[in-house]
Parts: structure tokens; C-alpha cells; sequence
């Protein structure tokens, strides 16, 4: 099986919800959608999803990635060369990380393909669906709790509330929740917002609400900060966007700073070296969570086959396609009281662009 065409569509998707975070207000994003065609009846698809903080380029550097670099590179390749492929793409592209998970997702919807098998069969099969977060943004305390009941209708049982701006605000969010929602499970993303003082604080104050994961709540420049969370506090302390490449997870894990990671495909470049760093983790006893940028259905689909194949990936916060309106993606998988699950097509799903 040989590559003969490469092609993409770019789609600029506007938020339903626009949503805040510690340093920033996001209400849409741009996503790249690459196909790769082949000399058989098989055509792989991947999505790239770009933001310059996260993944190291914009949408206009990611257009001219596929135009001048990728297109012509992939061109008579064999997508079961993949390792190759990945590795010499990598160094074209130097820090481009969404450009590379978009091509990665694209072998590999190839190759389980060719195999007659959905992706994370393919990838390994260690279970059938898994629970998501939903999360939740920066908002005033009531605003918070009617977006929880609403999301707890829905039938989610796990809550990400997003802080970091205010610790009082923040304690009372939890605390609120806890009592409003007893029987949820809530994770707390400080978004690098936090001092240790205020992180250890926090924790301390919201011990009776049995946070199930405390994220990132320092800043990724002071790494050290990290571990000084982790020695103070008893709940997990998770590392996000500390973590973008495989050195980043096997520094943190020997310096004993974090006690799990979040792997997001585009900020690490996709589902080959998302297995990498998930071996890492594994090998120092740190659990993983599979997250999400602002993905359409078709990146999260990627980052769900990646959560299912491994026994070591014990979360999921793969919510990112819930506000983007017009998502040309839908039921690529399927969405049931907060359980996502594969449908039985091969690689990453019946593609169905509008």
C-alpha cells in the first residue's frame, strides 16, 4: 500500500459555549483535516488542532506545513513504514505538534484499516468504552452549579472544574458542588494559576469534597513547584502542560514531581509517541489521562482509541467536540450518559463529511 494523494480542508468552528481559563478566554478554533488517499480503496483521515502556547504554531504555519512539507513528503511512502515516516517528519517539521499527531492519526486510520479493525483493537484492545469529564470553565459560583446540573442531567457523572484566580472562589465551587452533587466525581484544574501556598491551602480546604485529580496548579516554568505539591498534599497532583514531550515525562517521573500525566495528542505529537510517554509513566508507577485541545469529533476519536488500547490509561477528559457547532464529525463515536464508546467500523470510525 503505497500514499498517492494528499489533500486537507481547514475548518474554523466557532465554540457554542466560549469558555475561560486561567489566562485566556477561547470562543473557536481552527482544525486542520488532512486525507491521505492510496493506491488501494483505503483513505486515512487526521485532525490537527493548533495553538501556538500549546503545540508551538498557528493555523496560518500549520497550512503552510501541509502545502510545503507534508504533501509532498508523504507521497509514495508505505503508511506501515509508520515509525520511519513519524521520526523524519518530526525533524522537517521541528515544533509543530499538531501537524504532526494530524499525519499520525492519519497512518494509523491506514493501517487498522487494512487490518479490518477498529483502531484501539489494533492498538492493543484493553477495554471498550471509558468515562469522560466534562468540564467547566472560569464562571461566577451559581453560573458553575447551572452548568453542573445541567451536565449531571445529561447523565455525566465526572466534573473538571477549571480555577486558578481565585482560591476563595475556587473553595467555594468545590465545596458547592460536593454538596449539590454528592454522588459526582470532581477534578480540579488549577491551570499553572496557583502558588504552592495556595495550592497546599486549597487542598486542604476542600479534603472533605474528595477531589479525584488536583491539575497543574503551578506554573510549567517552576517545575520544582510541582513536586513541592506533591510532597504537601494526598490527593493526585497531575501534570499537563508540564508535559509535551517524552523528556518532559521521564524528568518529571525521576525527580518524583508529579503523580500522574495528561497525554493530549496534540500537544505531543501524536498516538506513536503518546504510547511512549504512556510507558514512561507506566515504568514509574504514574497513572494517564488522555485530555483534549478544541478538537473536532474526529481529534477526539483519535485521543479515545489511544485511551482504550492500554492498561495504564486509567482517565479520560476527551470533551473538547462538545461545544464546536457544525462538527462535520458526528458519530464517529458515540457520547451516552458521559461514556464513550467506539462504534465497530475499522480505524477511527465512518468518516461522513458534511
Amino acid at each position: 500500500m503505497k500514499i498517492t494523494k494528499v489533500s486537507y480542508e481547514r475548518l474554523d468552528l466557532k465554540l457554542s459555549e466560549p469558555y475561560s481559563i486561567a489566562y485566556e478566554t477561547i470562543g473557536k478554533t481552527t482544525n486542520f483535516i488532512v486525507k491521505v488517499e492510496t493506491d488501494s480503496f483505503l483513505v486515512g483521515y487526521g485532525c490537527g488542532a493548533p495553538d501556538k502556547t500549546v503545540t508551538g504554531e498557528n493555523p496560518a504555519e500549520v497550512e503552510e506545513a501541509i502545502k510545503n512539507v507534508i504533501s509532498s513528503y508523504l507521497i509514495g511512502k508505505d503508511p506501515f513504514t509508520y515509525a520511519l515516516v513519524l521520526k523524519e517528519l518530526k525533524i522537517i517539521l521541528g515544533r509543530k505538534s499538531s501537524s504532526l499527531a494530524m499525519v499520525d492519526m492519519a497512518l494509523y486510520d491506514l493501517i487498522s484499516k487494512k487490518a479490518d479493525v477498529p483502531l484501539y483493537k489494533f492498538l492493543g484492545g484493553y477495554r471498550t468504552s471509558i468515562a469522560t469529564s466534562i468540564t467547566i470553565g472560569i464562571l461566577p459560583v451559581n453560573e458553575t452549579l447551572r452548568q453542573a446540573d445541567e451536565f449531571v442531567r445529561q447523565g455525566f457523572s465526572i466534573l473538571k472544574v477549571k480555577g486558578g484566580l481565585s482560591l476563595l472562589e475556587d473553595i467555594e465551587k468545590m465545596t458547592r458542588l460536593h454538596e449539590r452533587h454528592p454522588q459526582v466525581r470532581l477534578r480540579f484544574d488549577g491551570n499553572q494559576g496557583y502558588s504552592v501556598i495556595d495550592s497546599v491551602t486549597f487542598v486542604k480546604a476542600t479534603a472533605h469534597v474528595g477531589i479525584e485529580i488536583f491539575e497543574q496548579p503551578t506554573k510549567l516554568e517552576k517545575e520544582e513547584r510541582l513536586r513541592q505539591v506533591t510532597d504537601q498534599v494526598d490527593i493526585p497532583v497531575m501534570a499537563d502542560e508540564s508535559i509535551k514531550t517524552l523528556r518532559d515525562v521521564f524528568r518529571l517521573a525521576q525527580n518524583e514531581r508529579i503523580d500522574m500525566v495528561n497525554i493530549k495528542l496534540m500537544k505531543v505529537g501524536g498516538i506513536l509517541e503518546g504510547m511512549h510517554i504512556n510507558s514512561v509513566a507506566k515504568a514509574a508507577g504514574l497513572e494517564s489521562m488522555i485530555g483534549c485541545n478544541d478538537e473536532c469529533a474526529l481529534g477526539i476519536a483519535a485521543g479515545l482509541h489511544f485511551a482504550l488500547s492500554r492498561p495504564n490509561i486509567h482517565f479520560a477528559d476527551l470533551d473538547g467536540h462538545l461545544d464546536v457547532v457544525d462538527d462535520p464529525f458526528k458519530g464517529i463515536f458515540r457520547l451516552e450518559k458521559g461514556v464513550l464508546y467506539p462504534t465497530g467500523a475499522s480505524g477511527l470510525g465512518e468518516v461522513k463529511m458534511n
